[in-house]
């Protein structure tokens, strides 16, 4: 069970907003708590939502990084949702997008067709668990476990996949944010954390790829 915590390392080090970072501490508490008493299948909803934060977070970074890309995919969505999603602030504002839908961004960092299919069947198989059907999916910490090596192999995935993207990030930040006398913060520690880290919410293994080049 503890290798369920490496999704930690995909989520954002730090959080722009007090209130999101209690949003993701809560998911944490509320997957260890039902770990701990055994209640795997609501641990497994927790740790579902928290996998799609991570899956916000990544078409943020889309919407940071290619603006165009990303407008261009917003054909076909609904005009005021569209417009909501163009002028999102935050990465939880595609909520409002159907879960196996917002997949579908993912093919801007190079997902194909049966990926995205697969990323969407794990919704299915959390709307299976949250209904009332009287059945019980996650009863033993084996089968839990089996599950979270799934999620894990997705979200690896999914990581790899956004490497350039993230490349592309450091790249313009460097060219854009060398100047203390041009930039937001006059203390290189300062415009990195706001900057870099804050606004394109990075994770560790963000940060890992430009450190293990």
């Amino acid at each position: 069970m503890e290798e369920a915590f490496e999704l930690a390392n995909y989520l954002p080090l730090s959080f722009r907003t007090p209130k999101e970072q209690e949003y993701i501490e809560f998911l944490w508490d509320a997957f260890e708590t039902n770990t701990t008493h055994g209640k795997y299948q609501f641990a497994f909803l927790a740790y579902h939502m928290l996998t799609m934060s991570f899956v916000y977070f990544n078409i943020w970074q889309i919407k940071q990084t290619q603006p165009s890309d990303f407008a261009n995919a917003l054909i076909g969505f609904n005009k005021d949702l569209e417009k909501e999603l163009m002028a999102a602030t935050s990465p939880f504002t595609f909520w409002r997008v159907n879960e196996s839908s917002v997949m579908r961004f993912l093919k801007l960092i190079g997902c194909d067709n049966s990926k995205v299919g697969s990323y969407a069947a794990l919704v299915k198989e959390r709307n299976d668990n949250a209904h009332t059907n009287g059945n019980i999916f996650f009863s033993t910490e084996a089968a839990f476990d089996i599950k979270i090596k799934e999620i894990l192999r997705v979200v690896a995935e999914i990581q790899a996949h956004s490497k350039p993207l993230i490349e592309h990030c450091y790249r313009e930040f460097l060219l854009q944010n060398y100047d203390p006398d041009e930039r937001e913060y006059p203390e290189a520690a300062d415009q990195i954390r706001e900057v870099l880290i804050h606004s394109n919410y990075l994770s560790q293994r963000d940060i890992d790829i430009w450190v293990l080049r």
